[in-house]
Order: structure tokens, then sequence, then C-alpha cells
């Protein structure tokens, strides 16, 4: 069946095909389906909310809220119609709940203000009350129309506004005497101010006239000789302007007078310029006449020997393009032959790259397999040995045979040498030490004196080098002069 609602009012679905509810203006009920209607007009709710002040000063706030579901917005909408349409707007219920979050709100609000405070901002206590209550009301998708706060009263026993306001009255009335004498007072001193400001102001006027009328005679003269300047420059100007547009008239003259010339030029060029045109029209229709009769006396001969020249140039033209037809055909053949051979080049090298490529890949996945398994081997080893990089290392070389390899390499490089070594010495150090420094200075002389000869000796016999002859002959002098 179908359902309209009212223009007030809305439908609520539910049931088969809807996951949750429906609210709709107007729809069809299917089997398996129910529907309720709820109204959305705002309601009028009447309060008197005792709270109380930061000192402990109760005190009641008269109110009147107009609230409604929030038609404008559709998940408030919902909210209303699953929370509060299955009650009647004016039931006890839904007034309770309002007045409850209204009085919260307000309570709490005020417990936080003085009564100074809630007294002198009414206006601004009241907007807090309204939004902090309006935020509770979002929840169950209810919108304040309208809040209309009345003004404070006292609760039966507490006369606090009473008291506040007769100390209004008597400060008004206090402050009222005050005001009277005070403008009594204000009005004899200001007689007398009056008095001696009038003749004060007189005299200045009197001083500031002279200073204007002075003033004003300079500037008038200050004007008058600006404005004699002015009409100076004006008329410098405008004689300036009459000689430019004397020059601009002078040179526009002489280019119309350089027009007129070239324009008679260009008219007697022109006439001689045409003659030599129809000289040379009349020269070529002779020309164009004597070709015509040449035409027609060598025509019939022309048109034979062209039919015949036809004739031949296309039989050579047949022949020519069939043997080009025939080395085309054999070209296209070869093409395809080398065509289908590169292609069979080219995927007998892709298969080569391919299996390359595979091999290649294996290879590296070989050798990655390998580096971790002796990447687990060193691990193993080193855990083993407790951490230590040292054995580890000393292990690796001894397991590899790193030792043996070296003492090899070593024996190779020494095998075939045949050293020769030669070992001398300067004598004993033996004989009498108690002598003179000078002495022994001539015994270190003698011994190195003495370590010559085999010294040379040993350089001959490893590099085949003699020494010089003069030292040949120091050495055997030395030794002849030796008294040793």
């Amino acid at each position: 069946m179908y359902r309209v609602a009212s223009a007030s009012e809305y439908l609520v679905i539910t049931g088969v095909g809807i996951s949750d509810i429906k609210i709709v203006k107007k729809g069809w009920i299917l089997p398996g389906q129910s529907y309720a209607v709820f109204d959305v007009s705002p309601v009028n709710y009447t309060f008197e909310v005792q709270a109380m002040s930061a000192e402990k000063l109760p005190f009641v706030l008269p109110a009147v809220f107009t609230i409604g579901p929030r038609v404008d917005d559709d998940a408030s909408l919902l909210k209303y119609a699953k929370l509060i349409s299955p009650h009647d707007k004016l039931s006890n219920h839904v007034k309770e709940l309002v007045q409850g979050i209204i009085e919260g709100e307000t309570r709490v609000l005020a417990a936080s203000m003085t009564m100074e405070e809630v007294f002198r901002g009414t206006k601004e206590f009241k907007q807090e009350v309204f939004e902090k209550v309006q935020l509770e009301l979002n929840q169950f998708g209810l919108l304040i129309y309208n809040a209309n706060v009345k003004q404070l009263v006292d609760v039966p026993g507490h006369e606090y506004f009473s008291y506040l306001g007769q100390k209004t009255q008597m400060e008004a009335a206090n402050q009222a005497k005050v005001d009277v004498s005070e403008a009594r007072m204000k009005g004899e001193v200001g007689a007398k101010l009056r008095e001696g400001q009038t003749l004060q102001n007189a005299a200045k006027i009197d001083a500031e006239t002279k200073i204007i009328a002075t003033q004003r005679q300079g500037e008038g003269k200050k004007e008058e000789i600006k404005v004699r300047t002015q009409v100076k420059v004006y008329e410098n100007e405008r004689e300036a302007e009459v000689a430019e547009a004397n020059a601009e008239l002078a040179k526009k003259k002489a280019g119309w007078t350089m027009e007129a010339e070239v324009a008679q030029v260009e008219a007697a060029k022109s006439v001689a310029l045409r003659e030599a045109e129809l000289q040379r029209e009349v020269e070529r229709m002779n020309a164009l006449t004597r070709t015509e009769k040449l035409k027609a006396e060598f025509l019939s001969q022309a048109s034979v020997e062209y039919e015949t020249k036809v004739q031949e140039a296309n039989w050579e033209l047949y022949r020519n393009q069939k043997a080009a037809e025939a080395v085309l055909y054999q070209k296209e053949k070869e093409a395809e032959a080398q065509k289908a051979t590169a292609e069979a080049g080219f995927y007998a090298r892709q298969q080569l790259a391919d299996a390359e490529f595979y091999a290649k890949k294996r290879e590296a996945e070989a050798l990655v397999a390998l580096a971790q398994a002796q990447g687990t081997y060193l691990r193993t080893l080193l855990d083993a040995l407790g951490g230590n990089y040292a054995s580890l290392r000393d292990y690796l070389m001894i397991n590899n045979g790193m030792f043996q390899e070296m003492a090899k390499l070593n024996a190779q490089a020494i095998q075939g040498l045949q050293p020769r070594v030669s070992i001398w010495t300067n004598g004993g150090q033996g004989g009498d030490r108690s002598g003179t420094g000078t002495g022994d200075a001539m015994k270190d002389v003698a011994g190195v004196y003495r370590m010559l000869p085999p010294l040379f000796k040993t350089v001959e016999e490893q590099t085949g080098m003699l020494p010089p002859a003069w030292m040949g002959m120091l050495t055997d002098t030395s030794a002849r002069s030796d008294p040793n």
C-alpha cells in the first residue's frame, strides 16, 4: 500500500529490503515491512530551574524552550526517529529528558560563576546555557528553535535579588544627591570660568586677527606674483606652440610640393612605359603570326614523325618495363630469402643468448647458495670458537693449507740460488788498554783500513766489479806502513 505523510510529518519504514530504517515523506509499504508516522513540529517546554552560584546562593531561572527535531540534517532526523519518535512529544518521558538536560547544564554553569557574575552578565549566561544545552540535545536529534530565559528570581527565604535591588536604588538616590551638588558647584565655578575665558578669548582673537590680516596680505602678494608668472609661462607656451605649428606647416608644404613633382615625373614615365609595353605586344603578335605559319607548313611531317617516334618509344618502354619487373621479382625473392636467413640467424642468436643468460643465472644462483653456505659455515665456526676472529683466521689458514703453500712458495723463490757468504773481522780486541786516547783512535783507523780488502773482495765476488786502481794502491801502501 502507498502512504503519504502530511506537511509536518515523516514516514519511518523498516522491514524487508531495508538494513536499518528509512525516512521518507511518501512511499510504498511492501509486505514484510512496517511503518510509523512521527510529527516534526516543535513544542514549547516551560521550566523553573533551581540553581546555586559559586557562593552557594540559590536562585530560580524561569525559562521557555521551543524544541523540535532537526529536519535539515538527515543524521539528526534518524537519531530522533530511533530515540524520541516512539514517545509522545508532550509525554512526561520527553519532558523529563529535556528538563534534565537543561537543569543539569544550568546548574553546572551556575556553580562555576559568582552571583554578581550571573546577575551582571545575564546575556552571556543565557547564551552559555543555550549552547551547552544544544550540545547535549544533538545526540537525540533535537534542535532549540527558540529559548526565552526570564529574569532571575529569588528562592523563597533568600532575598538576595531584592536586597540587591534596594542597594541599587539607594546608590542611585545618593548618586543623584551628589550629582545635584556637583551640578550646582559646576554652575557657579563655570560662570566665573566663562567670564575669565571671555576676556582671554577676546584678547587672543584680537592678536590672531592682526596676525591673520598680515598673513592674508602676504598671501595676496604671493598669489599675485604666482598669477603673473603663470600668465607669462602660458604666453611663452602659446608662442612656442605657434612656432611649432608654423614649422609643421612648412614641413607639410615641402612634402606636398615634393609629392606633386614626383607625381608629374611618375606620370611622364608611365606614358613612356605604356608605349614600350604596346610596342612589345605588337612585336609579340608578329612573332606569333610567323610561328603559326611555320607550324602549318611542317605540321604534317611532324605529325607523322611524332606518331612513329611514339610507337617506337612505347615499344621500348614496354620492353624495359618487363625487364624491370623481372629484375624486381628476382630482387624481391632474394630479399625474402635474406630476410628468412636473418630471422633464422636472429632466432639462433636469441636462443644462444637465452642459454647463456640461463647459464649465467644458474651460476649466479650457485654462487649465492655457495656464499650463503660459506656464511653459515663461518658463523658456526665463529660461534664454536666463542667469537674469536683470530682463532677463526688461524683455523681457516691451517685447514686450507695456507702455511704449507707459503712455505712452498718461499722454497721455490730461493731454489737455484748459490749465495756466497763472506765473514771477516778486524782482529782481536786485546792489547794494552792503558794507553792514551790517541792510541785507541789510531787503532780504530787501522781496523777500518784492515776491513777494506775483504770488503772489496766480497763486492768483486758478488757483483764482478773491481775497485779503482788508486784505491787498491792505497790499500797496499797502508798495509806496508802498518806497524802491526
